[in-house]
């Protein structure tokens, strides 16, 4: 068996499956589990360099204009991999190859087997554990998805019960884009349901959203979730003047109160894998530092100091 997985989260499940050992190529944003990084890249990205929020999104828009992808698959070097197996995704156009541009790179393959295509579709939390049972019956491997998907329930169920007793559950606002604003759907809120907070802004299983000032004005979270996608904290403390400069910023309860929370959402929340427990582990130390002590903090997630 020979894998190439083209999308960050893929990658870490079918290392978490236990086939590491098979993967042979990866995406350019592939970088977990540790050592990952040997496989050959088959992809790139057409938007380059250190990029403000502003500019991502410009540059994004410039090119789908007169594009139909953000991405390129180095059809060549998936050849010469020879892989019986690619897996990839159908979500989302801007945030990783899609299952177009896959088709397409292999579309003209002559004197080799076509590759089995695995796509990954995950728009809520009950989606992310099919994906997993997909990807692990693709591999023929129906019990690895099992049991994986088995481990991350008990997880998080352990997580919700201990949350549930929490006399207090914040309200919250959870924020995936600085410039434009907009709010964090798909599986977020529902891990802000499990970790015991109400999510104010998002809607489970749904996009996200798009959305205006006056909306979140209007919410007034008592905190404030900041996980701008595939961004590092280094990134999201850089591009956070695009939400302090705005007017509204001083105005927002959670601001006033020092309740502004920074997280690594490009190796946590954007990823749609095993590492939901653990994004599920920082929301919970977040919204309960009274009775969660994972230890993410400082490194998965730190609170903003003005």
């Amino acid at each position: 068996m020979r894998i190439v997985s083209l999308l960050p989260s893929a990658t870490e499940i079918v290392c978490a499956l236990g086939y590491e050992s098979s993967l042979v190529g990866r995406s350019h944003e592939c970088d977990f589990p540790a050592g990952i990084e040997r496989l050959p890249v088959c992809t790139e990205s057409k938007v380059h360099g250190a990029l403000t929020s502003e500019e991502i999104h410009a540059r994004v828009g410039a090119i789908l204009e007169h594009d139909i992808s953000v991405y390129r698959v180095d059809a060549e070097l998936l050849r010469e991999l020879e892989p019986t197996h690619i897996v990839t995704q159908v979500q989302c156009d801007v945030c990783a190859v899609s299952l177009r541009d896959v088709e397409a790179a292999i579309a003209d393959w002559t004197g080799l087997a076509a590759p089995r295509i695995v796509p990954l579709n995950p728009q809520s939390l009950e989606d992310v554990f099919a994906d997993i049972a997909r990807t692990a019956r693709a591999l023929g491997d129906d019990d690895a998805g099992a049991a994986l998907v088995g481990r991350m329930r008990d997880a998080m169920d352990a997580i919700a019960d201990t949350a549930a007793g929490a006399y207090d559950k914040p309200r919250v606002a959870t924020i995936e884009w600085l410039a434009p604003l907009m709010s964090a759907g798909n599986w977020a809120p529902e891990l802000v349901h499990l970790a015991g907070g109400i999510d104010v802004l998002g809607e489970a299983g749904k996009h996200s959203a798009w959305m205006q000032w006056e909306q979140l004005e209007a919410a007034d979270p008592d905190l404030l979730v900041i996980f701008p996608c595939g961004f590092g904290l280094r990134e999201v403390e850089r591009d956070l003047h695009h939400l302090t400069r705005r007017a509204e910023w001083p105005r927002l309860r959670a601001v006033r109160n020092g309740d502004v929370f920074l997280i690594d959402g490009n190796q946590y929340l954007n990823r749609p894998g095993p590492r939901l427990v653990e994004s599920l582990e920082i929301f919970a130390e977040i919204f309960h530092p009274d009775r969660f002590a994972f230890g993410h903090e400082g490194k998965g997630w730190v609170q903003w100091r003005d």
